[in-house]
């Protein structure tokens, strides 16, 4: 059970890179919990007029960098560990790469494909009211996950509003143009893992031109990631979505097969390729292979077949930490997630500086300051491992991002506090 519980393996990375750095233990006590946990119910007026009450979780791990900031997923199988686990994630993720923010996340336990437009508006206004107290853009800033999108973030950015009295705009990101979003938000997370897709290649002498590519999941960040990577000379040989997959050896235009699953549904049946699987494509011979799925994807026995040289991870937590070891033992070049999924928060830290200066950039400026930011993060974490020998990419992802972490909490006097605490024999709780 705990090789695929999220929860237990943040805690783990957490503590490996603490015992690497050789940290003060309080510095675990501290981060393996979050700060704060709400479980909110939330009661909705369905269109035939009854009512559902549906689950709702908010979680704030770490505010010592600064507010906490994680997106909302609407998903039927939203547990609070998972929830817990991401907003754990999130923290690091926006540390490795110099955000300054904490981590936090959201999650409803519903199905949106079974909800009406009316059902999920109501939805996402309730949800909103529930967390109104503890969230706020110097608190805590949310944004779209599995399922939501920019219009949930507008009706929840003027529910919020309402309950302020004024506009909020900075509350929350990932809002549309016109209401406060920022240019470049919805390529975000797959330019920054194709920017360190590049820079990976580029370091192992792997040429772009020609090389071969894998993309587990064909929502936004991995058609978006397919068609940045084909940009750059790579070619798409296989893709899968949660109903089927394509293959072609010769390589498939990525804007073709999602213009195909937005018409069909599916990138399955794509003209002049042939069904593959999600296990198929996993282990297949590629120089580059994107999970941008789910979690716990690449397992144990999934990594002893795996074939490609990088893997990028655009999912969060596509791999399991027996499956990590193996591929390290491999040789496998593997992008963490905490760093290859880094785009997104990254742009949405930018629409948040937007929001509270009220000047807006141009995509260009966007792009270009992501592409600062990414680069400079990869090559942290690349220092790391070399620095801290036999530290595989993950690990060194993991100690940039707690060593960042740790002083800020040791300037704010939280680790003395936690070290006391544990001193006389007291659980650790700063909350």
């Amino acid at each position: 059970m705990s090789e695929t519980n999220p929860f237990i393996n943040a805690q783990q990375e957490i503590k490996r890179a603490v015992s690497r750095l050789g940290l003060h233990p309080a510095v675990y006590e501290i981060l393996k919990q979050p700060l704060k946990v709400l479980t909110v119910v939330i009661p909705v007026e369905m269109d035939d007029g009854t009512i559902r009450v549906f689950t709702g979780y908010r979680v704030q791990h770490n505010s010592a960098p600064g507010p906490v900031k994680g997106g909302i997923r609407f998903h039927p199988d939203v547990t609070l560990e998972e929830v817990k686990a991401l907003a754990m994630w999130m923290t690091f993720k926006c540390a490795v790469v110099g955000l300054p923010y904490g981590g936090s996340k959201g999650g409803v336990v519903c199905n949106p494909r079974e909800l009406s437009p009316g059902e999920l508006e109501r939805l996402s206004r309730g949800y909103v009211r529930a967390i109104a107290e503890i969230v706020g853009a110097e608190k805590d800033i949310p944004a779209p996950d599995v399922y939501t999108n920019p219009q949930i973030m507008a009706w929840m950015m003027d529910e919020f509003s309402r309950y302020k009295g004024h506009n909020e705009f900075g509350f929350i990101t990932g809002k549309p143009l016109s209401v406060g979003g920022s240019a470049g938000r919805n390529e975000a997370t797959a330019r920054g893992c194709a920017i360190v897709v590049r820079e990976a290649a580029r370091m192992l002498g792997i040429p772009l031109d020609g090389a071969t590519v894998a993309v587990q999941g064909y929502g936004n960040a991995g058609s978006i990631v397919a068609r940045l990577l084909h940009e750059m000379g790579c070619r798409i040989i296989a893709v899968v979505d949660s109903t089927g997959g394509a293959y072609n050896a010769a390589g498939m235009n990525p804007v073709k097969l999602r213009e195909h699953k937005a018409r069909t549904g599916s990138v399955r049946g794509f003209p002049g390729s042939r069904p593959i699987s999600s296990a198929e494509l996993l282990t297949m011979e590629c120089d580059i292979l994107v999970p941008a799925a789910l979690e716990n994807q690449i397992n144990a026995s999934v990594a002893g077949q795996v074939k490609a040289k990088i893997v990028a991870e655009a999912a969060n937590g596509p791999t399991t930490p027996e499956g990590d070891r193996i591929l390290n033992q491999k040789g496998v070049f593997v992008i963490p997630d905490i760093l290859a999924s880094a785009g997104g928060v990254t742009v949405s830290y930018f629409e948040w500086v937007q929001n509270n200066m009220g000047y807006y950039w141009t995509g260009e400026e966007v792009n270009r300051r992501l592409e600062e930011i990414m680069v400079r993060g990869f090559h942290e974490v690349v220092a790391m491992r070399r620095l801290g020998r036999d530290v595989d990419m993950r690990l060194a992802a993991y100690m940039v991002a707690v060593k960042k972490v740790a002083e800020a909490m040791e300037v704010r006097g939280w680790l003395g506090k936690a070290a006391r605490m544990m001193a006389s024999g007291r659980e650790v709780k700063l909350a």
